[in-house]
């Protein structure tokens, strides 16, 4: 179906065509048993003391203002992350602020963290209990000055409505977040999140969503942060708002952040990196550039727990995690692996 359709939909502004997914959706027509897997067992994990169906998650940029979760859960996935979610409300940047880079199988975005605010997320999800495990991202809005107060107000908003919350210190579209990957700065922010988290009795998971353009010198220093103020695990990682010399497409150039096969190779080696430093003791979940089961195992066979994708669904339509899962499956049988948790680090 989606190969039939996928001409008519990339016809369309990018931006109408997701609102029109958005809204086709919230039909929930699509019946779960369509996308059931075989022996998916063999893809269950634990994680953040919860128990995932299998490790395919669908990133946060998707489901920003947490719209569509529940019928994203049908479609296989073993969890989602909706957001980004800002303090109050925002329109983000100017359109046109989405583009396919179709030779590319890629998209580069600059939306500014365009979401309904906190309030009105939380309000939703609370009305509308979530029937997997359902990730919040948070981030600041782009007129804050102390961009540290707006991520103590969304955990202190919205952790009462997610299994875990990340930290997105990492888009480059909204000037002065990826500041916090330096030292002083991730220090002060996650001292002050840790404060909250004990003044409020915060238990949910706290996980930090780091930038794919980071300098291997700055590895260690993170590295070291997250251990000792006992962050519960890393997102690897964000878009790039580098990378471009080897795109073909004409519209490489435009200002963003660039996702999809071109971060692939990229993520992966700062997967390697990040496992290697912290010995596996702390749980990644590995974003860019996961489209087919292969993908998915090389980024777990590198030392991510869990996989996230986000531009694999727009190329290759909602059937994606079941694709995935039967391909994951497959691989690990192939090679005796009992459990998707045992193919963690194998390769790294």
């Amino acid at each position: 179906m989606f190969s039939f359709l996928k001409p008519f939909i990339f016809s369309l502004d990018p931006e109408v065509a997701h609102d029109l997914a958005i809204k086709s959706l919230k039909t929930n027509f699509v019946p779960e048993s369509f996308f059931y897997v075989k022996n998916e067992e063999i893809l269950e994990t634990q994680l953040f003391e919860k128990k995932f169906k299998n490790p395919i998650g669908l990133a946060a940029g998707f489901d920003k203002s947490a719209e569509v979760y529940n019928p994203l859960f049908k479609l296989g996935f073993g969890f989602v992350e909706v957001g980004t979610v800002t303090p109050r409300e925002q329109f983000g940047n100017a359109k046109p602020r989405i583009f396919r880079l179709e030779k590319d199988q890629a998209l580069i975005n600059r939306l500014g963290f365009n979401n309904h605010g906190a309030e009105t997320v939380s309000k939703r999800i609370f009305k509308n209990a979530p029937e997997g495990i359902l990730g919040i991202n948070i981030g600041p809005n782009k007129d804050t000055v102390d961009k540290s107060e707006d991520f103590e107000t969304g955990l202190s908003k919205l952790h009462h409505n997610a299994d875990y919350l990340t930290i997105n210190i990492s888009s480059p579209n909204t000037e002065g977040l990826r500041d916090f990957h330096d030292e002083n700065s991730l220090t002060f922010l996650l001292d002050k999140l840790n404060k909250r988290k004990k003044k409020d009795k915060i238990i949910k998971p706290i996980l930090l969503k780091i930038s794919p353009d980071i300098t291997s010198e700055k590895i260690s220093s993170v590295c070291e942060i997250i251990t000792k103020y006992k962050i519960d695990g890393l997102i690897i990682s964000n878009s790039t708002d580098q990378n471009r010399d080897d795109l073909s497409d004409l519209k490489r150039n435009e200002k963003g952040g660039l996702s999809g096969k071109p971060l692939f190779n990229l993520s992966n080696d700062l997967i390697k990196k990040f496992y290697k430093e912290l010995k596996g003791t702390v749980p990644i979940i590995g974003v860019g550039g996961v489209d087919s089961g292969e993908s998915a195992f090389e980024k777990i066979s590198y030392g991510a727990n869990l996989v996230q994708l986000y531009t694999g669904m727009i190329y290759k339509g909602p059937g994606i995690a079941k694709e995935i899962k039967i391909k994951l499956i497959s691989i690990l049988e192939e090679n005796g692996i009992k459990n998707v948790k045992d193919a963690v680090g194998i390769n790294a």
